[in-house]
């Protein structure tokens, strides 16, 4: 048996730990909770709007590949395409990035770019490759989320640096948005748009010049219609004048600034200018005071157009404003009346009294012969012009004048009082008996016949009568030979035969001059 013996435990009592520990497998989907929730947050933090664009067509476009552009930098992306509601256009939805919130509103255009060939150029062959893509141009406004798209490209794509003008004229040919503006044969700018006037008086075109040209621009600047070609006569000869090519296949507008202005004459965006027709009407020098007159013809104003000038031996002082026509029931007389605009400035007067008025003035130089008169400014044309001069000789032919402007008196031109005057000599030789005359002129032509014949029988008699002299002529030489040599029969043989022989040489002229003009026996011989 063994002693030794193990000492007993002492029980304690157990301490229970009531604290449950996380296992770590739970970390891995926490984890993963947190960064789904960090990437849902940077998702949702960086989206950008979702906007609707409403097109005609959705030619060329594709969901999920159809781009949104600025300056060829992509800002969005087609993210759906569907019909609208009415049936004739679709609904584009595209979601944008975040930093092109501030670019959309209700000012800013969108549009689809594709290939297209113009008389500016080639746009859009980058598409051939990388498909259409949505172009957008912002513009400051209230913030939009639909939008109508256009249906073509604007004019200007970007907000370029240059000022607007607006330009007036009554007739806009073939110009239209995109018609390039040239200085010095330099294309500066484009036409943007064009509308009519309120009073449907004229069109408004707003136009845009570049950036630094824009400072050209002046207060006398002047704008005309450049086709291009222009090609005038003068009395110096043909005058060609030519823009460029693109000017001369859509038509164009040119611009030039006056001389005499400088940097101070610089005018602000959106002034009006007129635009004139051709480059001659624009260096016309305009007058804003004007006094108006009428003239009455009697004759016909054919090629007479509004617009006619008025001239002063040569010089224009004018043009015409109106033409009608005034037929007078009582009389029946038919008279033209015909508006002119004159401007007294163009004329420099000298030794004139100060209180002297325009009306007396006008009096006065009537009173000296004033008149009006129709010329022809072009054979080719028949375009017509009024002349003023002075005809101290003509009569002064008064009419009604109720219009209440100053009257000029007429005169024919000298093609109407030759016309005139011919026709009076051929009324009077209408009234000629002409038949008698014919009776009596056929009389004389059977005694001229009968005298023909009797001068025939004469000439044939003084042939006769020449051949006997010849032979005279010879037997006498046969005589003369019998005489002797230095005798004074001799002698006087000879000078009676040189008498007879220049007889018979004047007889045969007479007889051959018979021949040639036998009326000459009844009317004589006719001076050379």
């Amino acid at each position: 048996m063994n002693d030794f013996v193990d000492p007993p435990y002492e029980a304690a009592d157990a301490v229970i730990n009531k604290k449950r520990e996380l296992p770590l497998i739970w970390l891995l989907p926490l984890c993963a909770l947190l960064v789904s929730g960090w990437l849902i947050y940077k998702t949702v933090s960086e989206k950008g709007p979702e906007i609707t664009i409403n097109f005609p067509s959705a030619d060329g476009l594709e969901i999920d590949k159809t781009k949104i552009k600025y300056l060829n930098v992509e800002i969005g992306k087609v993210t759906d395409i569907a019909i609208n509601k009415d049936m004739k256009t679709i609904d584009v939805t595209a979601e944008m990035h975040k930093e092109s919130s501030s670019y959309l509103t209700n000012n800013t255009q969108f549009w689809v770019v594709r290939p297209q060939i113009g008389l500016s150029g080639v746009t859009g062959l980058g598409t051939l490759m990388s498909g259409a893509y949505i172009a957008i141009k912002p513009e400051k406004g209230k913030k939009e989320r639909h939008f109508k798209g256009l249906d073509t490209p604007p004019v200007l794509e970007t907000n370029a640096q240059g000022k607007k003008f607006v330009l007036e004229t009554t007739n806009i040919g073939s110009m239209g948005p995109g018609t390039q503006i040239s200085f010095h044969g330099i294309s500066v700018g484009e036409v943007i748009d064009y509308e009519l006037a309120k009073n449907a008086d004229n069109i408004k075109l707003t136009v845009f010049v570049n950036s630094p040209y824009d400072q050209f621009v002046r207060t006398n600047t002047r704008f005309w219609i450049d086709s291009g070609i222009d090609l005038s006569a003068g009395a110096d000869g043909f005058k060609l004048r030519t823009g460029p090519l693109i000017s001369l296949l859509a038509g164009g507008i040119a611009f030039r600034t006056d001389p005499d202005d400088t940097a101070v004459d610089i005018v602000p965006e959106n002034t009006p200018f007129q635009l004139f027709d051709d480059y001659d009407q624009s260096t016309e020098v305009i007058y804003h005071r004007t006094v108006k007159a009428v003239m009455y013809f009697n004759e016909s104003v054919r090629g007479l157009n509004i617009g006619a000038p008025v001239m002063l031996r040569g010089i224009p002082i004018g043009k015409v404003t109106d033409i009608t026509l005034e037929i007078d029931d009582k009389t029946a007389e038919i008279v033209i009346p015909v508006v002119v605009e004159i401007e007294p400035d163009r004329i420099k007067k000298i030794n004139t009294p100060s209180d002297m008025t325009t009306k007396e003035r006008v009096a006065h130089l009537v009173a000296k012969g004033l008149r009006a008169q129709l010329q022809t400014g072009s054979l080719l044309t028949g375009q017509l012009f009024i002349a003023l001069d002075l005809f101290p000789q003509s009569k002064v032919v008064t009419h009604k004048n109720d219009t209440g402007y100053l009257e000029f008196p007429t005169t024919p031109n000298s093609l109407d009082q030759i016309t005139n005057s011919v026709q009076t000599v051929m009324d009077k030789i209408s009234k000629l008996p002409l038949e008698t005359m014919s009776t009596e002129i056929n009389k004389t032509l059977e005694s001229l016949q009968g005298t023909t014949n009797a001068a025939t029988k004469t000439l044939a008699t003084a042939t006769g009568t020449l051949s006997s002299a010849d032979k005279t002529m010879s037997s006498a030489q046969q005589v003369l030979t019998t005489f002797e040599a230095g005798s004074t029969t001799q002698y006087e043989l000879n000078q009676l035969l040189q008498e007879l022989t220049q007889t018979a040489i004047s007889v045969r002229q007479l007889a051959d001059y018979l021949e040639e003009h036998p009326d000459s026996l009844i009317r004589g011989k006719q001076e050379k």
